[in-house]
């Protein structure tokens, strides 16, 4: 459904119930179509609304304030609702015998008319006067963003956590840099806020949040990460491409199904700025593209997503399965699913993990693009993720250099994304380097380079550092229950046959079968599994797969 444009409001303030209800009247009757008409006899009231008005993202068009107020002026109202609002017209409504202070507002306040009571009819006294003034206000009024807004530092691990979480979830926010925007100094000063509690979260309705968690954020926006069901068929650990096609398929198949995801749909799938070899999408199609369409479909299902939440532990218990969240809850079901996939590995140069966030990124990072506007960023790595952020960033910095230890791209990247980068002039690869220490005070400044073949080294200036240097498995949390290989991936099937663990833990006549772990009705697919394809498709393929002995797993018990 698409987003109703919020109406500009026009104010009229008068401590005269009777007159204020004719102005009202009369305002209403005239610019209800276009404008919203806010009244009050009490210019203190005004006063105190003008702060959240301006939180929520209103705009005052107009006020129309009496002069003779017991509490206020009314010259003393407008300039002081001029901090506020600084672009509304502001009209003073006098006597005859106040024409004198009202012509002397025109100075001190900007006062843009005044209008001598009554105003019958206001068809010749009114309606003409405020028909200028508003044509005159609209000429130059430039709707502000309307949504959440996100003030902070540009190099702040919180501020990147946060604006990435936002970006991943598919939710529109602005972000306002404190040092560079004068509107988030404007922001912070309204609402009584220190640099020291940024970043600050705002809401659309007014309301802020400093400094706050990620599940402070998801809540506020109408994301679930408690389960609302007390058992579910299957639950999906992990909303890559492999969670997202269970979830698709277990719900179509009428089982009760839940997928928890702790960052947002999508894995590292999700960060691709563009995938153009997926079947069926012949001029490709973005990760969030694909994450976004998967979810619509699970979800029109029934499927319930559970995010941001986060897993800690599995226990078994007979033929249930508990499974333990990082806030304490706990969802029961027959069966699992674990889709968790891969994580990037952290780069192991001197100063990347105090930079970590401050101009370190790993993935594409697609939130931090448009500040490596006109400026030299670095892409570490040679697989197509590299190849697909080396791609994307282009359009905004102006030097991308390619860091790979090999001499070439042509073992580790498809060809396609090889052409790409070879007829992209911003684009340079240095083949047989790798980046050796991050230096910066506060913000990636430079980076160290080694040249392999010479053992030559370097200094160059970079506002950023890509990485793509290879995944782990995320199966830390799994703990002993579940058997991995000697890199951390989930063992499943036959393989485990030959595992000396799995013949004290498996206990059953039958073999496992094929998707399914050392645990009964746990499966693992996708990136996570021992012998995973790594593709999107293949992963989404096997999702589909484990629901097939899902349901075989289920009809045995």
């Amino acid at each position: 459904m698409e987003k109703k444009t919020k109406q500009p409001i026009i104010f009229a303030i008068d401590d005269d119930s009777a007159v204020l209800k004719a102005i009202a009247r009369d305002l209403r009757g005239r610019y209800r179509k276009d404008y919203r008409i806010l009244s009050t006899e009490s210019p203190q009231e005004a006063l105190d609304s003008l702060k959240e008005l301006k939180n929520k993202n209103e705009t005052v068009a107009m006020f129309l304030s009496d002069q003779r107020m017991p509490d206020m002026l009314g010259v003393d109202f407008l300039e002081k609702a001029k901090k506020t609002f600084p672009d509304a017209k502001r009209v003073l409504l006098t006597a005859y015998s106040d024409i004198d202070a009202a012509i002397k507002a025109i100075n001190d306040v900007q006062l843009d008319y005044y209008l001598t009571k009554p105003w019958d009819p206001p068809e010749e006294k009114l309606f003409p006067v405020l028909d200028d003034l508003l044509e005159s206000w609209q000429a130059l009024y430039r709707p502000d963003f309307d949504g959440i807004k996100l003030i902070g530092y540009q190099f702040s691990p919180k501020s990147h956590t946060i604006k990435d979480f936002l970006s991943a979830n598919l939710i529109p926010y602005q972000w306002l840099d404190v040092e560079t925007n004068p509107k988030a100094k404007e922001l912070l000063e309204r609402n009584q806020l220190e640099t020291k509690q940024l970043p600050v979260v705002f809401f659309e309705d007014g309301t802020f949040e400093a400094s706050p968690d990620l599940s402070d954020v998801a809540e506020k926006i109408g994301m679930r990460p408690k389960a609302t069901q007390e058992l579910y068929d299957v639950v999906i650990i992990g909303a890559g491409p492999s969670g997202l096609g269970a979830a698709v398929y277990g719900a179509s198949e009428g089982l009760k199904t839940a997928l928890i995801e702790k960052r947002a749909p999508g894995g590292q799938a999700g960060t691709s700025s563009r995938i153009e070899n997926y079947l069926g999408f012949p001029n490709g199609l973005s990760g969030s593209d694909l994450a976004r369409r998967a979810v619509t479909q699970a979800t029109r299902f029934g499927a319930e997503l559970i995010t941001p939440q986060e897993v800690v532990d599995i226990v078994p218990d007979q033929n249930y399965k508990r499974i333990k969240c990082a806030d304490g809850s706990e969802i029961v079901t027959k069966t699992i699913v674990i889709t968790t996939g891969v994580n990037y590995r952290y780069h192991p140069a001197k100063g990347a993990a105090e930079l970590a966030g401050m101009g370190v990124y790993y993935g594409a990072a697609m939130t931090e693009a448009s500040a490596c506007k006109s400026k030299t960023i670095v892409v570490v790595g040679g697989g197509n993720s590299a190849g697909q952020g080396a791609m994307y960033l282009s359009q905004f910095a102006s030097k991308v250099v390619i860091i790979i230890r090999q001499k070439d791209l042509s073992a580790t990247m498809s060809q396609y994304l090889i052409d790409q980068i070879a007829g992209t002039p911003n684009i340079e690869l240095w083949g047989e380097t790798e980046v050796t220490e991050v230096l910066g005070d506060g913000k990636l400044e430079h980076l160290l380079i080694n040249h392999i073949a010479t053992k030559e080294t370097q200094t160059i200036e970079a506002s950023a550092m890509f990485v793509f240097i290879g995944a782990k498995p995320y199966t830390d949390w799994l703990g002993d229950k579940i058997i991995k290989d000697d890199k951390g991936f989930v063992i499943t099937g036959r393989d485990l046959l030959t595992n000396d663990t799995y013949k004290r833990a498996w206990k059953l006549e039958r073999e496992p079968m094929m998707l399914e772990t050392c645990v009964p009705g746990i499966f693992a697919a996708g990136d996570v599994r021992s012998g995973a394809m790594n593709r999107v498709a293949s992963a989404v393929g096997e999702g589909a797969m484990a629901i097939k002995f899902v349901h075989e797993y289920l009809a045995e018990n």
